[in-house]
């Protein structure tokens, strides 16, 4: 098959993770893709946070930035428009963003059937988070897109009660979660731990720590065990690591608190396999998080918020221990009881490897899902 990809994706983060996942994986499965992007996403590095888009979103008054932001979408359609052209691709497969229309006009002009990947409402988590100046032409693109795609790919069924609310009819909807390569992820292939590591309970975060993730609770639980065989490892960078490494002098657990900086793809599943116990203490209520994925797909016992949509992927007492959401004494305490229970510990991370091939959490099997979905409900020919 031949699959236009098109995205709207300016940074090299957790999103073009999985733009480069998906389509390594329908590569794989021998389907021809053509990518439509920003060039700028080609040139830059992982973790570059969007060059001048950023740049410009924060320094142009709201209003005008989203008309800037809105603009792009006819430039799009043209380019979405050459490609198609030249082409000739049997589908249409774009990852949503908001004010992004363009990709949904050409599909339809050209009579391509279009799947839309969906992995937030962006409406809400905009209004939520930075605030929208055009909200009226903001809600309308979103509607219009998830209202005009021929399937709509929402990553949890949390999102697809958006998308339902928006008017789109189940038929059209198919819930695909995040995925994960587990001919990397794979626990068997790293037995060795770091000297620092060794005999030690290791408690992980992978990722950008923020405020709302609280571990500066975390660590603070951790130190009053008064145990010299725990450390805390944070594997990434973000704006409260320094706090963290302060609290850590305060707490006088320095020793046991290990920063790695912002790691590369490429050694994410080394730095996991040296976790025994990984943390997912917050989330945004609608996400599938990448990272989750990759520590059941690595055999860790994972400590998690149960919110609605963490609970789509993790079991109680079964691959993850739970906690009420917002409730962060309910976080240390059931964290303290893990990190006593090695046996506990040890039953979760059996359960979380299984997790992934019991449920096919894999990116594979999330392009078999697109391929069967094109075949059995996008059947109109290009004309």
């Amino acid at each position: 098959m031949k699959i236009l990809y098109h995205h709207r994706v300016a940074s090299k983060d957790g999103q073009y993770v999985h733009i480069e996942e998906i389509v390594d994986a329908l590569t794989s499965l021998g389907h021809e893709i053509h990518m439509v992007a920003p060039r700028m996403t080609e040139l830059s590095a992982f973790g570059s946070s969007g060059g001048v888009v950023s740049k410009l979103k924060a320094h142009l008054p709201k209003a005008l930035y989203e008309i800037i932001e809105y603009s792009y979408s006819f430039f799009a359609f043209v380019k979405v428009l050459w490609a198609i052209w030249v082409f000739r691709p049997d589908v249409v497969y774009e990852r949503y963003n908001l004010l992004f229309t363009g990709g949904i006009w050409a599909a339809k002009l050209c009579k391509i059937p279009i799947l839309l990947e969906v992995n937030s409402p962006l409406y809400e988590e905009r209004e939520e988070y930075g605030g929208i100046a055009l909200k009226r032409l903001a809600r309308w693109s979103e509607y219009y897109a998830w209202r005009n795609a021929d399937v709509v790919l929402p990553v949890t069924h949390v999102l697809a009660e958006f998308i339902k609310r928006a008017g789109v009819p189940d038929k059209r909807i198919s819930v695909i979660p995040n995925g994960v390569d587990t001919s990397r992820f794979n626990p068997a292939l790293f037995t060795e731990r770091l000297p620092e590591l060794k005999g030690k309970c290791v408690i992980g975060f992978v990722g950008f720590c923020r405020e709302w993730h609280h571990l500066d609770k975390v660590m603070s639980s951790l130190s009053s065990l008064k145990r010299d065989d725990i450390i805390f490892l944070l594997v990434g960078d973000g704006p409260v690591l320094s706090d963290l490494k302060e609290l850590a002098k305060e707490l006088k657990f320095e020793k046991q608190f290990i920063s790695t900086g912002l790691v590369s793809r490429k050694e994410m599943p080394y730095w996991i396999s040296q976790i025994d116990i990984a943390l997912q203490p917050a989330v945004t209520p609608w996400a599938s998080p990448l990272k989750l994925l990759e520590y059941l797909a690595m055999g860790k016992a994972v400590l998690a918020d149960d919110s609605a949509n963490i609970k789509e992927l993790l079991i109680d007492d079964y691959n993850a221990v739970l906690f009420e959401s917002g409730n962060l004494d309910d976080m240390s305490n059931k964290l303290v009881e893990l990190v006593v229970d090695s046996k506990r510990v040890f039953e979760l991370s059996k359960n979380s490897a299984k997790s992934i091939s019991d449920n096919s959490l894999t990116w594979r099997s999330n392009a078999e899902k697109i391929v069967a979905l094109h075949n059995n409900v996008c059947k109109e020919p290009m004309k």
